[in-house]
């Protein structure tokens, strides 16, 4: 399933199905809701979740070693095959979410 958030403050975010529902659940929304808004009052906690999460994300990245990184080469996990982390999924909603807080707008999906 596609997700497409969307702000009057920043342009649409696309992003498919589990990727998105693991990002909603960090925003503390029900994952399992196909449509939901995030509240400009809601906007600070849900910006703060999006971060810790990122920086948890690139913590765990920042372990990995030469070995981690050699089983990805044979499986064949590199280039436009390497995985995408979620730090990385998740800058462009957290792009959004601060410009909507900025602009005092809610992020809505699924509407």
């Amino acid at each position: 399933m596609l997700y497409t958030f969307k702000s009057d403050a920043a342009a649409e975010v696309l992003m498919l199905g589990d990727a998105a529902r693991k990002l909603i659940a960090i925003l503390g929304k029900d994952a399992t809701d196909t449509q939901g808004i995030v509240t400009v009052e809601q906007l600070p906690d849900a910006i703060s979740r999006l971060r810790a999460a990122i920086e948890e994300d690139r913590a765990r990245n920042a372990g990995r070693n030469e070995d981690d990184e050699a089983a990805d080469r044979e499986a064949g996990r590199t280039g436009m095959a390497a995985p995408v982390s979620l730090a990385q999924r998740a800058w462009p909603l957290l792009d959004m979410l601060e410009q909507s807080q900025r602009a005092k707008v809610p992020v809505v999906w699924g509407v």
